[in-house]
C-alpha cells in the first residue's frame, strides 16, 4: 500500500492539543523503517476546496481570523490544510490506478461541514477527494467508510441525499459531535456504546460492509481514524493493535479500488495501529 505524506505537516502545532505533529512524524518514521514508499503530495487548488465548501469558509480559513477552541487559527493553517486535502486527492488518484494508498497527513477533515470548520478539521479531505473523483475522473459511484471513533458529521452534511455516494460510519455514542444516532437517506450510521470490544466492533463492521456491497461502488474511500484503540486518551472503544489488520482484511475482501485518509488517533501506539492497518491490505 502506497503512503502519501509530507514532512511539512510536522511544522505547526497548538501547544497542549492532542492533534499534534508527533502523531504523524512518528508514524512516518516507523513506516519508513518498515520499508513503505512515501510519496510527497502537493497543495490542492482553491477550486478543489470549492467543490465541497462555501467560499465563505475558504476565506475564513485563509484569513486566519476565526475563533474555535478545538480548531485554532494557527499561522499558515490554510496552506497546511490545502496540502492535507492534496494528499487525499493524490491518494484517490493512486487508487483509481489500482494501487491502494493511505494519506498520512494532518490536519484531519471529517468534521468540516460545507460551511463550518470544527473538531480539529478545517477542510474535509475525504469529501474533497471523493468530489474530485466524481467531477473530474468520471467515477459514478463512491462509498465512504468512516471508522473514526467520532461520527463524520461533516462528511454526512456534505453528501446527504446524493445518489452517487454512500456514507457509512461506525462511531462511539455518546461522544463528540453528538450526531450519527440514526441513518438518513444515503448515510448509514452504526452507533456503538462506550466499552465496545473487538468482537462487537467487527460484527458491526461486517454489517456495514454488506451495505457497501449492495451499493456496488466503483471505489471505496476510508476515513481512517485510530481513536478506536483501547489506549486512546479521548475515546472509549477497546480495539487492539491487531484489530486494524483484521479491519483492513475485511475491507480488502470487497476487491474494489480503495484509498484511506488519516483522521483521528492520539495514542503513542498510533504508528503500530496504522502499520497493522496497512498490513491488512497486503495480505489479500
Amino acid at each position: 500500500m502506497k503512503v502519501i505524506s509530507s514532512k511539512r505537516c510536522w511544522e505547526y502545532r497548538a501547544y497542549g492539543h492532542p492533534e499534534c505533529p508527533e502523531r504523524v512524524r512518528r508514524t512516518y518514521e516507523y513506516l519508513t523503517q518498515k520499508g513503505f514508499e512515501i510519496i510527497e503530495p502537493v497543495e490542492c487548488k482553491e477550486s478543489d476546496i470549492l467543490l465541497v465548501h462555501s467560499k465563505a469558509l475558504l476565506e475564513e480559513v485563509k484569513s486566519e481570523n476565526f475563533y474555535e477552541p478545538d480548531t485554532p487559527a494557527i499561522k499558515g493553517i490554510y496552506n497546511y490544510a490545502l496540502l492535507s486535502a492534496g494528499g487525499a486527492i493524490l491518494s484517490s488518484e493512486e487508487a483509481i490506478k489500482g494501487k491502494p494508498s493511505f494519506s498520512l497527513m494532518r490536519p484531519p477533515g471529517h468534521h468540516a461541514t460545507k460551511t463550518q470548520l470544527g473538531g480539529f478539521c478545517y477542510f474535509n479531505n475525504i469529501a474533497i477527494a471523493v468530489r474530485h473523483l466524481l467531477h473530474r475522473k468520471s467515477i459514478n459511484s463512491v462509498a465512504i467508510l468512516d471508522i473514526d471513533c467520532h461520527h463524520g458529521n461533516g462528511t454526512q452534511d456534505i453528501f446527504l441525499g446524493e445518489d452517487k455516494v454512500l456514507f457509512v460510519s461506525l462511531h462511539q455514542v455518546p461522544l463528540y459531535p453528538g450526531t450519527g444516532l440514526v441513518s438518513e437517506k444515503n448515510c448509514l450510521n452504526f452507533p456503538l456504546p462506550p466499552g465496545t470490544g473487538e468482537k462487537k466492533y467487527l460484527d458491526t463492521l461486517e454489517k456495514a460492509i454488506k451495505e457497501i456491497q449492495k451499493f456496488k461502488p466503483e471505489i471505496l474511500a476510508i476515513s481512517a481514524g485510530f481513536d478506536t484503540y483501547k489506549d486512546d486518551p479521548i475515546t472509549d472503544i477497546k480495539l487492539e493493535k491487531i484489530s486494524y489488520k483484521k479491519i483492513a482484511e475485511m475491507i480488502s475482501a470487497l476487491k474494489i479500488p480503495v484509498f484511506a485518509v488519516l483522521e483521528g488517533g492520539y495514542s503513542p501506539d498510533l504508528p503500530e495501529c496504522i502499520y497493522n492497518f496497512l498490513l491488512g491490505f497486503k495480505t489479500i
